[in-house]
């Protein structure tokens, strides 16, 4: 299974938003993807995700089951949580359920409504949802936009649990580097608006190992930064 996108381009009337894309997917990686506000990130996951269409270019997806996980929950309320979740899969049983949530520290709250959840749980949730669903390729816009940064790293690190038990190609769009340092096997780096791809980098440093804030992540992190206020200089 693989994903291609190719010199993929998007306007949104005379506004240029996408100008060239190209990305390869072929493993159950995780690649992050950051850049300036209105770049366009969240507009390239909608056209992985058949959401929009591109203006041109192409997208050859092979990948079977495209989840999706959007900034909000997006959960629907008159649904318990189990029911929430198992809404995508009819074939996931309530002791997956039990399992999957227990994974993303969320026991006991099975029966929970989402009005009684904090903004924190029902974003794990909606991660739980997106794994039940048993995708091959995970679409995350900005899954932890909202919460604050411990709530954010703790979040990161029961999404890793998850996923090396789920193993599926991810990618995540985010405005936080050292989200994407602690998370990413890739980091793709996009240009200001009308975007390109201005750089990737592979981070070799094992995630087990990876700390936010470690020394070890800092020549990466220089990098993305140099590459994201270029943009701004460029301007100047």
């Amino acid at each position: 299974m693989a994903l291609s996108v190719k010199q993929v381009k998007k306007k949104f009337g005379a506004l240029e938003v996408i100008q060239g894309v190209s990305l390869e997917v072929t493993e159950p990686e995780i690649i992050c993807i950051v850049g300036p506000s209105g770049c366009g990130k969240s507009t390239l996951l909608n056209i992985i995700g058949s959401i929009d269409a591109p203006d041109s270019g192409s997208v050859e997806n092979t990948y079977e089951k495209v989840g999706y996980v959007f900034q909000e929950d997006r959960l629907l309320p008159w649904r318990n949580v189990g029911e929430n979740i198992r809404l995508v899969n009819h074939a996931f049983s309530e002791a997956d359920t039990r399992a999957l949530l227990e994974a993303l520290e969320l026991e006991g709250f099975e029966n929970a409504m989402p009005d009684t959840l904090s903004g924190g749980m029902r974003q794990r949730v909606a991660i739980a949802r997106a794994f039940a669903y048993g995708p091959d390729l995970m679409l995350m816009d900005e899954p932890l936009k909202s919460l604050d940064l411990q709530l954010r790293l703790n979040i990161l690190k029961l999404l890793q649990g998850v996923w090396r038990q789920h193993k599926c190609a991810i990618l995540y769009v985010t405005h936080e580097i050292d989200e994407a340092l602690l998370l990413g096997d890739r980091i793709v780096v996009m240009e200001k608006r009308p975007s390109k791809i201005k750089r990737e980098l592979e981070i070799s440093i094992p995630r087990e190992q990876r700390q936010f804030g470690s020394s070890e992540l800092d020549a990466y992190r220089q990098i993305i930064i140099s590459e994201l206020f270029s943009n701004e200089r460029e301007d100047k």
